[in-house]
């Protein structure tokens, strides 16, 4: 598969990935009384309402992003911090489902066995969109989970925690910082292991090791179902 259809298949999984994960969050958010999403024509799986581009484009070439975050107010939740957790986790949740979902589709496509060469290329490009989307569901459950603002985690850290806590101010003031520095850090080590002889570099990959959490780890109980499954062998 040529360089333009891997972008392609890269920007398709993406949005599969990030607009549900918006849009439970927005849904989630206005079952718990609260309608600011609604207000803001976020309760919608319309893509553009979602599209963060730097997030958008970080996760296409790096494996991790974001989109927009849904505009909420904790404070028509009819159960605040019940509101504030279930609406945090929403997102993950959903990205969770459409990986156990997305694998199998992935496996079934793969089998097909074709003759035809122009077929044969359509069909290694939907299965290679539906393995992205188990990669990226994946991913993106593991980093939105990290407690740095403004990903999803830092919100269960909210709804966990006192407005004082030291803790919960500084993630609040520089998560944001934290976030974009190990974004980067990973996209610069990517660089260096491809185009240098320096493979412990791989070993400074902070989010590397993320990525290897979520897919060998979160991962394997859907690897290991749908493996058993089809027959094949279950294991990392």
């Amino acid at each position: 598969m040529n360089y333009f259809l891997e972008i392609l298949a890269s920007v398709i999984a993406v949005l599969f990935v990030f607009v549900p994960h918006e849009f439970a969050h927005a849904f989630i958010a206005y079952k718990n009384g609260d309608g600011t999403a609604k207000m803001y024509g976020r309760l919608t799986l319309n893509p553009i309402k979602h599209i963060e581009p730097m997030g958008i484009v970080l996760c296409i070439f790096t494996g991790f992003g974001w989109a927009k975050p849904v505009p909420i107010n904790p404070y028509n939740f009819r159960k605040f911090r019940k509101g504030l957790f279930t609406t945090a986790i929403a997102g993950v949740v959903t990205n969770y489902i459409i990986a156990f979902l997305a694998y199998p589709l992935y496996l079934l496509i793969a089998k097909v066995v074709i003759t035809s060469t122009a077929l044969y290329h359509f069909i290694y490009f939907v299965s290679s969109v539906f393995f992205l989307i188990y990669l990226y569901s994946l991913s993106v459950f593991v980093f939105n989970l990290l407690p740095l603002y403004p990903l999803d985690g830092f919100r269960v850290v909210e709804s966990l925690t006192r407005e004082i806590n030291p803790v919960r101010r500084f993630l609040k003031n520089y998560g944001y910082y934290i976030l974009i520095f190990l974004v980067v850090e990973s996209f610069l080590c990517d660089l260096l292991i491809e185009y240098t002889n320096l493979p412990y570099v791989i070993y400074f990959d902070i989010l590397g090791y993320v990525q290897w959490f979520a897919q060998n780890i979160i991962g394997f109980p859907i690897t290991a179902i749908w493996n058993s499954i089809f027959g094949l062998p279950i294991g990392f």
